[in-house]
């Protein structure tokens, strides 16, 4: 059943932000978008240069009047500009038979730091949190609602947003893109502490408008359709950043200004509604207890302090030589069938590293004799070779996927361990560079694009196939080397 969404906000004639923006990222998350206007703008990419706030009784009629006819599934809340029509909102939701999700984005602070309303209506809209299952503030106006400096720091981001979560009881959706630097990380945060984090670059653009309303109507209409708040803001934050990404397509406004999302840029390529399945954070955080396991393997804890017997290691570089080899030949495969020339650019350049960077790595630990391979080691070939041999481009990259974020992932700790006088400095230091971490952002990327643009069934195949070279990459960590006879 396809959910009723009704966003209670105000307007924009350009289209980029307000109702305008929240029916646009409705649609395209698969509600039917229903609007109350609570005040009237006129705005463009510049700027706003008047507001206009309808009475308060007349806000009330139009979600009564909506109310008493249409099933509403989630109510997403924006601009209210007056503790007037603040306590209409709260009186109209504490009057409801039975109450639909709410999330609410608290317009308080512009941009440039100015706030957007007055102290009576800050004060009545922390009231509103208590109807709220969802809050979606950025920096600025979460250090309003805690009372406090906007937070400089994602540490202290998190702190501000558990602490609102447990003094109103409702989850924190807080957000990054205030911060400095070219991470924007998101998380979701309730009241017994963090639900998910998320991480993100920043895309480089000015075409930010409404970035915020589009989010909250997202996380809304997703919810309804997931009923799970993890999995609605996964798959919510995966479509904004592919509108974000893409509003370069469109020509909105005059240089200088902000332009607006591209919000059908799924749904003019004909992809599949945003779905938390499809999101590699939902894989990634699926995978955590495996991810812990192999924390814990023999092997890696003993390379990290640097007890690892010599015989270990070379027997893990021996084998590991001889899986880079055939994982150069299934990367060159994945350069062959990518659907684009920068994609087959990517995967013939991994191929090459693999053979030129990390197997000259390997020689110079003396693990280029001749060897067989293991039983482990074959199992994971034989898997990656089925998943060059399905024919199927997304089915092979997830394949290839864990190879890279697992060791990058261990790497980044294993890194913490490096020293010049630990045994095997040059091997942590390989697999903590930053070229390694870039290499994995841009194949989590490849991969992330086939994800959402995958129909149900071969979805399910690319999960799967990435789940299944998981556990071989745990295997292959805790292989030890045959007993001598």
């Amino acid at each position: 059943m396809i959910p009723n969404i009704l966003t209670i906000a105000g307007s924009d004639p350009s289209g980029g932000a307000g109702i305008q923006a929240d029916l646009k990222s409705i649609v395209a998350c698969g509600g039917y978008g229903m609007a109350a206007i609570t005040a009237l703008t006129a705005q463009s990419t510049q700027g706003v240069t008047a507001v206009h706030v309808p009475p308060a009784t007349f806000l009330r009629a139009q979600l009564d009047t909506l109310a008493a006819d249409v099933r509403i599934d989630a109510v997403k809340i924006g601009m209210l500009a007056s503790a007037e029509v603040i306590e209409a909102v709260a009186a109209w939701i504490d009057g409801l038979p039975a109450r639909p999700a709410v999330v609410l984005d608290p317009v308080m602070v512009a941009t440039s730091g100015d706030r957007l309303i007055d102290a009576s209506a800050e004060a009545a809209l922390t009231g509103l949190l208590d109807r709220a299952d969802v809050v979606t503030p950025n920096l600025p106006e979460l250090a309003v609602l805690v009372g406090e400096p906007a937070a400089v720091t994602w540490p202290d981001a998190l702190a501000q947003a558990a602490r609102l979560a447990r003094r109103n009881g409702l989850r924190v959706l807080v957000k990054g893109g205030h911060l400095p630097g070219d991470e924007t990380p998101d998380a979701l945060v309730g009241p017994e502490g963090t639900l998910a984090e998320f991480a993100g670059r920043r895309i480089a653009t000015t075409s930010t408008h409404g970035t915020g309303c589009s989010l909250s109507s997202a996380v809304a209409t997703l919810y309804a359709r997931e009923r799970d708040w993890v999995a609605a803001v996964a798959a919510a934050r995966g479509w904004l950043r592919g509108a974000i990404a893409a509003a370069g397509d469109l020509d909105v406004g005059r240089p200088g200004g902000h332009g607006p999302l591209h919000h059908a840029h799924a749904l003019w390529r004909a992809d599949p509604l945003p779905r938390a399945a499809a999101e590699l954070d939902t894989w990634w955080r699926d995978c955590a207890d495996l991810r812990g396991r192999i924390d814990d393997v023999w092997f890696v804890r003993q390379l990290a302090d640097g007890t690892l017997p010599r015989e270990a290691f070379t027997h893990y570089l021996t084998q590991d030589a001889i899986y880079l080899r055939e994982y150069a030949e299934v990367l060159s495969r994945a350069g062959e069938t990518a659907p684009t020339e920068d994609e087959r650019t990517f995967w013939r350049d991994a191929a090459r590293a693999c053979l030129e960077s990390e197997l000259t790595l390997h020689t110079s630990h003396g693990a280029d004799a001749p060897a067989e391979s293991s039983e482990e080691t074959e199992a994971y070939l034989a898997h990656l070779r089925a998943a060059a041999d399905s024919g199927d481009h997304a089915v092979l990259i997830a394949a290839v996927l864990p190879c890279y974020w697992l060791y990058q992932d261990v790497g980044e700790r294993l890194a913490a361990a490096h020293h010049p006088d630990h045994p095997y400095a040059d091997w942590l230091g390989m697999y903590g560079a930053p070229a390694f971490a870039e290499a994995t952002l841009r194949a989590i990327a490849w991969v992330q694009d086939a994800a959402r643009r995958a129909p149900e069934h071969k979805l399910q195949r690319m999960r799967a196939a990435f789940e299944e070279s998981c556990r071989h990459e745990l295997a292959f960590f805790a292989q030890r080397a045959p007993a001598r006879r």
